[in-house]
């Protein structure tokens, strides 16, 4: 931040103290009562629309897909973990409306599209070149641990249960799984796709 006078604090920080910045990526509200947002310090008193700027300047070239036929919980958990690793566009497969809790309003700030089916959805993919990458512990499913992930893909994880339907895995191009060693037959789905992510971005960004 310009400010040194404001503490940095996970719980936000309050007025902006001294002259206020004529910087336009600024929001004047914010300088003057306060941000308690759940945003990173660079990003303090700055509008959504400014945020949302800069990150279109660096974010990966994956995407996340989640097919949502049962109003799936887990969609806004995954939604916050699509922000903070940098994906290009969350797409919803189905239902239009998602509960959007988890989300912890990162969902202001990332690219979310909607895709009324399946078909539509591989359409869109087709059309941008990006491989489809099926994550589910099915037949045919080759370890992540040990295989590289399409850079430019959209990694498509399924319902909290039942995994992705037929026609899904049937659209993918490559299916991954994690590999697990305890007695459970799948991860949470936010879980898992926190860890598939993550593994993008071990496998195609330089630290």
């Amino acid at each position: 931040m310009d400010n040194p006078s404001v503490e940095l604090s996970t719980n936000g920080v309050g007025p902006w103290r001294g002259e206020l910045p004529d910087d336009p990526r600024y929001d004047r509200e914010l300088l003057e009562r306060g941000d308690s947002r759940n945003v990173i310090d660079r990003f303090r008193y700055w509008t959504i629309e400014a945020i949302k700027a800069e990150l279109d300047a660096t974010r990966h070239p994956f995407h996340v897909a989640i097919e949502n036929w049962q109003h799936d919980m887990n969609i806004g958990s995954i939604v916050r973990s699509a922000n903070a690793f940098g994906a290009k566009t969350v797409h919803i497969i189905g239902r239009r409306r998602w509960n959007k809790r988890g989300a912890m309003v990162t969902d202001r700030y990332q690219h979310v599209l909607h895709h009324p089916d399946v078909g539509d959805f591989v359409a869109w993919s087709r059309a941008q070149g990006l491989t489809i990458v099926a994550v589910d512990n099915v037949p045919g499913s080759v370890p992540i641990e040990t295989h590289t992930i399409p850079e430019e893909c959209v990694l498509l994880f399924g319902q909290e249960g039942p995994g992705l339907s037929d026609e899904a895995l049937a659209a993918a191009d490559l299916a991954v799984e994690i590999t697990q060693f305890g007695s459970t037959r799948s991860l949470n789905a936010s879980a898992a796709a926190a860890v598939v992510m993550h593994a993008w971005v071990m496998q195609h960004v330089t630290f």
